[in-house]
Order: structure tokens, then sequence, then C-alpha cells
């Protein structure tokens, strides 16, 4: 027999997603920062957690009838993986990204995220602050490119690493707090 109830059975997916963007966050914002070099360890990550993760966490998203959360990982799953493909580019017969192109490229992610974070002042604390700093990365890193200020990118890294340790902890107190079943740490 069908079941018409329109409840979900399925876990809260937004501490994989959250996670998923942090800790790659953290990671390419340290390179930002100049503290680490761009290498695979940023690339795997990307593809898998930052990718691949917020991917799975923005369908379970739609299985929860979650329009936000389905809307953001999914998105940003998918900023991961075309970033990934900028990086590599595996197209013998394009040109590499210029810093003009990834400045509208970053610019248009800075406009999504802005308007993502008006989303977030039904939700919770937390999340606008991991949407702000987001939206505030993405203009600093396209300013960055639009004027070649390698300055402005080492502030952006350290904007982004304070974004994804708050997408971190957003996502690890939504744990915390559902183990306890009740608010141990605040969102």
């Amino acid at each position: 027999m069908a079941n018409y109830n329109n409840q979900s059975s399925i876990a809260n997916p937004s501490p994989l997603g959250l996670l998923g963007f942090g800790m790659t966050t953290v990671l390419l914002n340290l390179h930002n920062a100049d503290i680490i070099p761009l290498s695979i360890v940023t690339v795997a990550m990307g593809f898998a957690l930052g990718g691949a993760a917020q991917i799975i966490a923005g369908i379970m998203e739609f299985k929860k009838n979650n329009v936000f959360g389905a809307t953001a990982f999914t998105s940003y799953g998918f900023f991961w993986w075309s970033l990934i493909i900028i990086w590599i580019n595996p197209f013998e017969k394009i040109a590499a990204a210029d810093k003009i192109s990834m400045g509208f490229y970053l610019l248009l992610w800075g406009i999504f995220t802005l308007l993502m974070f008006i989303g977030t002042w039904k939700i919770n604390r937390s999340l606008q602050v991991v949407f702000l700093t987001l939206t505030v990365l993405f203009f600093l890193l396209a300013i960055g490119d639009f004027t070649g200020n390698h300055l402005i990118n080492l502030i952006a890294g350290w904007v982004g690493i304070i974004c994804g340790l708050s997408a971190i902890y957003t996502g690890l107190a939504q744990v915390i707090n559902n183990e306890y079943g009740k608010e141990i740490l605040p969102l």
C-alpha cells in the first residue's frame, strides 16, 4: 500500500552539507590566505566532500521538501565541481580561465549568495553568519580578480576560513544537539 504521508523519515542532511561545505571552504581558503599551496588535496576535497557530499545533502533536502536547503546544497556542490573543472580545464580547445572571467564567475556566486543570505533571516543566527561571510568572501574574491590586488585575496582567504569554520560549527552543532535531544551548542 502506498504511503501518502508527506512526512519524510530520512535524517537531517544539513550537517553533511554544512560539513562538506565548511571543511572544503577552510581548506581552499588556507590557500587563498597563502598558508598552503593549491594542491590535489584541495581538488580532491572539493570533488568529494565539497561537491559530492553537498549534492547528496541537497537531493535529500528535496526529499524533505526543504527548498532552501535543497537549493543551497546542490548549488554549492555543483559550484565545487565547476571550480575543479575550471582549474583542470579538460577541454583542449577552450581557453583557460582568466582573471576577468573568474571575477564575473565569483561575482555571480556572490549575488546568488547574497540573495540566499536573505533566506537565512528566517532560519537561525548560525546560518546567517555562514551566508554573510560567504557573501563577503565571493565579493572580495571577485574584486581581487578584477583588480589583480593580492592583498584583497589574502583578506578574502581569512574571511573564507571564518566562513568555513562557522559552517563546520553549524553542522556539528546540529549533530550534537540532535544526539542529546536538546540544545547543547546554540545555533
